[in-house]
């Protein structure tokens, strides 16, 4: 049970909740056991007066864990046999898989409307436009820079409008991939908000020119492409850095001088640029205004490094694959074990063993849990699939989106999945 305390009498140790928004404190979760005199003094830097904190869950300085005292719990477990003891296993872990996924898309809603109010605010309070995304950029951060390794996720549902999913999708693997690279946090803050903002242009043109298409006119087509041109004005408007600047003035540009409007080659273009035009292009291969045009992550994966190698930088290609994995969050495989299953997450470190969603008719789909690759070295991927070309029932199953909506979280730990299961409980 959880008890409140004054922010005063916090001590290390001590399993706290905060009762904030996501973006509203920089840890990676809103539950965790404090480990530090830091941690503390971030805490009261909030402007909390109480917050909750969970005494079974808290291991004070100089003391054990506090024993549970209801008489229940005092008495001595019940035996278990070997398949109850699997079948709770099974169901906490499919509790704490679920509030991982909840929490994922809580973060990415909060993200998407905190996107959607600064992108509101640009035509008539520019200033306050860009301050809204450095502080959506800088919350990202917050959660992103940490040790330990990240995993990319696909969330099962979208936030809002394609505009939004594609700004985001676009921010977060930028950041991830300049992590990579181990840019500053000055550098960082520059990139997610070009990133966010790189088609902010877009508000000044017509919506049906607002994605490419082959039958576009001459005019349509320039129309089109002047929405960089437009997007660098309305960043001067809003005051942002020459370097967030530069993101938006050259997102189109390509590595071989083959892209718009400068057609500047890649020694010419900034760091920035050249992450995101890469990551630019990946989005709009897996989510093209039209449906039917969308191609699989590995897919598009294939042809950015077969058929457009020569339009990236070769560093940032290469490490843009790594990272995604050769199976990209969303794409559908086939096992070695000749199941079908859907990538879920990657962990950015170790992308050949994804976590994935694996059909099996003996299991309700929302009862599934995931499969994590690194855990089970005899299964493999044999080959990447359509989704068309599933069998009905495996399609049905794993019931792969139209539209791949990403977001990003801690690799999994120990330490997580308690804190997980707290949020569940709270």
């Amino acid at each position: 049970m959880s008890q409140t305390i004054a922010v005063h009498d916090l001590r290390v140790g001590m399993y706290v909740h905060l009762d904030l928004g996501w973006m509203s404190h920089p840890f990676p979760l809103s539950s965790f056991r404090i480990s530090s005199p830091e941690q503390i003094a971030t805490i009261r830097s909030l402007g909390l007066q109480r917050l909750r904190w969970v005494p079974e869950r808290s291991v004070l300085e100089g003391e054990e864990a506090p024993a549970p005292v209801a008489a229940e719990e005092r008495a001595e477990a019940p035996f278990e046999t070997p398949e109850q003891r699997e079948a709770r296993r099974r169901r906490e872990a499919l509790a704490a898989q679920r509030a991982a996924a909840q929490q994922c898309e809580r973060q990415y809603l909060e993200a998407g409307r905190a996107w959607r109010d600064a992108m509101d605010a640009v035509p008539q309070r520019p200033e306050q436009a860009r301050t809204a995304t450095e502080s959506l950029t800088g919350a990202l951060l917050d959660k992103m820079l940490i040790d330990g390794e990240m995993c990319i996720r696909l969330l099962s549902t979208g936030a809002g409008d394609r505009a939004t999913a594609h700004a985001l999708n676009v921010a977060v693997i930028s950041l991830l991939l300049g992590r990579c690279f181990g840019l500053q946090r000055d550098e960082m803050l520059d990139l997610g908000v070009g990133a966010l903002m790189h088609d902010v242009g877009k508000i000044d043109i017509p919506d049906r020119l607002h994605h490419l298409d082959d039958g576009f006119t001459s005019v349509e087509l320039n129309a089109y492409r002047d929405h960089v041109a437009r997007g660098v004005a309305q960043g001067r408007r809003m005051a942002l850095t020459p370097a967030a600047l530069l993101v938006l003035a050259q997102h189109h540009e390509n590595a071989d001088g083959s892209g718009f409007p400068m057609r500047l080659s890649v020694e010419r273009m900034a760091t920035g640029a050249r992450i995101v035009s890469l990551v630019n292009r990946y989005d709009n291969l897996c989510n093209p205004a039209l449906l039917a045009r969308a191609l699989t992550p590995h897919e598009a994966l294939s042809i950015l490094f077969a058929q457009s190698r020569t339009k990236y930088d070769p560093a940032i290609l290469n490490a843009f694959i790594k990272m995604m994995g050769v199976y990209p969050a969303g794409s559908v495989v086939q096992l070695t074990d000749e199941r079908y299953a859907m990538v879920v997450s990657v962990n950015s470190s170790r992308p050949l063993r994804p976590r994935l969603l694996v059909h099996d008719a003996r299991i309700a789909r929302d009862e599934a849990l995931f499969l994590d690759l690194e855990t089970e070295p005899e299964i493999g991927i044999r080959r990447s699939l359509s989704p068309a070309k599933l069998p009905r029932e495996a399609l049905e199953y794993l019931a792969p989106r139209h539209r791949l909506t990403y977001f990003f979280e801690p690799a999994p730990t120990v330490s997580e999945v308690e804190a997980l299961d707290a949020e569940i409980g709270a």
